[in-house]
């Protein structure tokens, strides 16, 4: 069958763009912090630059206008005259006095007068002005760095899931992995069945979304993930899949959304890894491959065999039939 649009890829990015915003686009800007977090790298480089390399333009051009409106340009080589900065001569001067004021490096060879009350109402601007764009920008590149995003590509899903028989009942199955030592703390993870409906008012619904549950009652969600788990679903009078066969399977239009959620060790911070499955790649009368095996003194995981099925004898009816 021909691939069809996802709502969610395999790599977790949801596919919906917002379109037609009219008025409301204000609101990325009334949370501006945020929206520079979330843009692209290469943006975000951008922006740093550029707002670094025009505030330092601007600013050193004060400095000049200050030199020049005093005549400091023309008179700073005169022995006895007092100017605004000392050896400041023309915009390079102006410029490096400014980097050497703003980066607190202090060379010496360029300073304030206690003549020059402008110079030091403009320093004092200068101080503030740094000081609130170094917190802004250097606090969204570190928020940047250090969001956990990097940290969903290590926990793994399996290509396809299952359905097959577990302890006398039918269920959908698929198996989750984590490839760092390091822990998911408090990980669970969560199902949701999206398809198309119409309820009996006549209203179609495109994107529905219906829970799945993976041991939600039981608190088989709760996942200890330090070795694959295979997630389970049991199919019952309660499930969307009751009326689910083989044979209709082939005929069904679905999407299964698998969100994982935990906070990581090593920084504390919440992680949440997503991807999906459709109907194309739910195997009826599958079961997966064991990859854990005993060896001397620890569990070994060959994650090889990760995606790995085999076929099991399964009944190609529904619950219901």
């Amino acid at each position: 069958r021909r691939e069809r649009q996802r709502f969610v890829d395999k790599n977790g990015r949801c596919n919906v763009q917002h379109g037609n915003l009219g008025g409301e686009s204000s609101r990325y800007l009334s949370d501006l912090f945020t929206t520079l977090v979330d843009l692209k790298w290469r943006w975000n480089l951008l922006i740093f630059l550029l707002t670094y390399t025009v505030a330092w333009l601007v600013m050193a051009s004060m400095w000049w206008g200050i030199a020049y409106l005093r005549g400091d340009l023309y008179q700073a080589h005169d022995d006895t005259y007092s100017p605004c900065v000392a050896n400041v001569y023309n915009f390079p001067s102006a410029f490096l006095f400014f980097i050497e004021t703003e980066a607190t490096i202090g060379y010496g060879h360029r300073y304030i007068t206690e003549r020059c009350p402008e110079g030091i109402v403009l320093f004092l601007f200068q101080s503030l002005l740094g000081s609130v764009v170094d917190a802004f920008l250097i606090g969204c590149m570190f928020i940047k760095m250090s969001q956990p995003k990097k940290r969903a590509e290590t926990l793994m899903f399996s290509r396809a899931a299952v359905i097959s028989q577990r302890d006398g009942k039918l269920c959908l199955m698929f198996r989750v992995g984590n490839l760092r030592n390091s822990h998911m703390v408090s990980a669970q993870i969560r199902c949701k069945l999206i398809k198309s409906r119409q309820t009996p008012e006549g209203e179609f619904l495109p994107l529905d979304q219906c829970e799945l549950d993976v041991g939600f009652g039981t608190g088989a969600d709760q996942l200890f993930l330090v070795s694959p788990l295979t997630i389970c679903h049991e199919i019952n009078s309660e499930s969307p899949f009751f009326c689910l066969s083989q044979r209709s399977l082939r005929s069904e239009q679905f999407e299964i959304v698998v969100i994982l959620e935990g906070i990581v060790e090593t920084t504390g911070m919440t992680c949440q890894a997503r991807t999906s499955y459709t109907e194309d790649e739910v195997l009826w009368g599958h079961r997966f491959l064991p990859v854990m095996s005993l060896e001397d003194g620890f569990f070994r995981v060959d994650y090889s065999q990760f995606h790995a099925t085999f076929e099991v004898p399964t009944p190609p009816y529904s619950v219901k039939e």
